[in-house]
């Protein structure tokens, strides 16, 4: 598995048990990287970013879910679901290094590893919508 793909993956668990526990993001993140034993620095070094980050930024991130998932109650999207498109939003907004197809790829792929049936195409759909309305019209004006 690639590390930043790694990197994703365990930002994931961070973000799911933090939501779960009710733990900070960043006590989360510290207990799990603690209990990896191979626990590669660069994977953990971006994984931390991206929880930092999105724990920086999460009521932005999460009004932006609610204005993209129309006809969706927040609290009734799936734990899961939420937290993939929380760590997508994150990267489509503030991480410029990452092209935003990769990161819409990379949350599909787990959603679909992760999330049920139809959670693909709930994450591509909204990620999706974000970067067309958001994220392409400024790179055109770069």
């Amino acid at each position: 598995m690639r590390k930043r793909t790694q990197s994703r993956e365990w930002a994931l668990k961070i973000l799911y048990q933090a939501d779960i526990t009710g733990k900070p993001v960043l006590v989360s993140a510290e207990e799990f990287i603690a209990n990896e034993e191979k626990a590669d620095k660069e994977v953990a070094d971006f994984c931390k970013r991206l929880v930092v980050g999105i724990g920086d930024n999460l009521e932005a991130i999460d009004s932006k879910i609610r204005a993209y998932a129309t006809n969706w109650d927040f609290k009734r999207i799936a734990v899961i679901d939420r937290n993939i498109l929380r760590l997508g939003i994150f990267e489509l907004m503030h991480t410029p290094d990452v092209p935003p197809k990769v990161t819409i790829n990379e949350a599909v792929e787990l959603a679909k590893k992760y999330g049920d049936l139809e959670s693909s195409k709930f994450v591509n759909g909204i990620l999706d919508n974000i970067h067309k309305k958001e994220i392409a019209p400024q790179d055109k004006k770069s």
